[in-house]
């Protein structure tokens, strides 16, 4: 309901499951401390495949962004974003949005970390993340360029293959920051106005390193690509971003 109120849009609320008086009065109990306009929101009631019943229904009723709660409970955290929340993420028409820290009371969303990536979706999700910033509020705004270590290809062995090592490492961080600096040249002024911007380059495994990164700045928010729907690049995908989708460092945003 905050989402709908930041981004003035509707919600369907999808339950997976039987209907019955006692979770209909528990859910218009949750949304009626936001808004008196019923027409903002829409309870669809439906059984059968949770990753069926919420693509179909996103589908159906043209959906921007599938919001999907984990909270950690026992075991069912690590089934639920393994499971539920990977296939509908890979095979949404839409936005995927995972939410791991729910909270009664409004949090702020102060940092917001965002793929920086060699690909041909960055320059897109890079400039939405800047209008989720300006819609959240958040107050900075990180692109991390990872670059793969298997780009370097050199086996540090002494002082000079440490000083070689150094230096292409230096050039391909520049490199990467060329890229990204004329992304942002093409950002428009006005969703850029008052978000402080950091670019950050990071060496690692692609998925892993910026899902580590957002984990010890603490950001508020991770942004990434969403996976192509090819078989082969979504092989890569699964490859990429496993790390994060088995252990979701902050909310992720997964943008389509």
């Amino acid at each position: 309901m905050r989402m709908v109120d930041f981004f003035d849009s509707k919600l369907i609320i999808v339950h997976v499951g039987e209907k019955t008086q006692e979770k209909e009065k528990k859910i218009k109990e949750l949304i009626s401390g936001f808004s008196e306009d019923d027409e903002k929101v829409t309870i669809i009631w439906k059984q059968g495949d949770p990753v069926t019943v919420i693509i179909d229904t996103a589908t159906q009723h043209k959906a921007n962004l599938i919001m999907l709660g984990a909270i950690p409970r026992e075991d069912f955290l690590k089934f639920y974003i393994g499971s539920i929340a990977r296939k509908i993420t890979r095979n949404a028409h839409c936005s995927v949005l995972l939410i791991i820290k729910p909270s009664e009371d409004l949090r702020p969303c102060n940092h917001i970390v965002v793929n920086g990536l060699k690909d041909k979706k960055t320059k897109q999700t890079i400039i939405d993340s800047f209008e989720v910033a300006q819609n959240l509020g958040a107050q900075k705004l990180t692109i991390i360029e990872e670059i793969s270590h298997q780009e370097v290809k050199i086996v540090v062995e002494d002082d000079q293959s440490l000083l070689k090592d150094t230096l292409i490492k230096e050039q391909l961080a520049k490199k990467e920051d060329i890229r990204v600096q004329h992304i942002l040249n093409d950002v428009p002024e006005d969703i850029k106005s008052g978000i402080l911007i950091k670019t950050q380059s990071i060496f690692g495994k692609r998925g892993y390193s910026i899902g580590h990164y957002a984990k010890v700045v603490a950001a508020d928010l991770l942004i990434m690509n969403a996976p192509d729907r090819t078989t082969f690049l979504d092989r890569i995908f699964v490859h990429d971003i496993e790390h994060i989708l088995s252990e979701l460092p902050t909310d992720v945003l997964i943008m389509r």
